[in-house]
């Protein structure tokens, strides 16, 4: 299957979250666009953040994050070559 908008949107988010502590979750406001709301609902109803508007990346969610931003840097690199 390959990435389609709504994917790419909820990967986007991950890759907001810093992996660095666990103590740093994301907020996503009300007056976002409704398709990043719609994405982080997505991810929520997934299991891989604690809230429905960001919160903090779960134990799965910290897993697919990890693969996100590896992936992201493979490709960025694989660009700038």
């Amino acid at each position: 299957m390959p990435f389609n908008v709504e994917i790419t949107e909820e990967l986007n988010i991950l890759a907001r979250y810093t992996l660095e502590t666990t103590q740093e979750g994301l907020k996503i406001h009300s007056t976002a666009e409704p398709n990043v709301i719609a994405a982080a609902q997505r991810l929520f109803d997934k299991g891989l953040i604690s809230q429905p508007d960001g919160g903090y990346l779960t134990d799965l969610g910290r897993k697919a994050t990890e693969h996100a931003k590896d992936l992201l840097s493979i490709v960025a690199a694989e660009a700038l070559a």
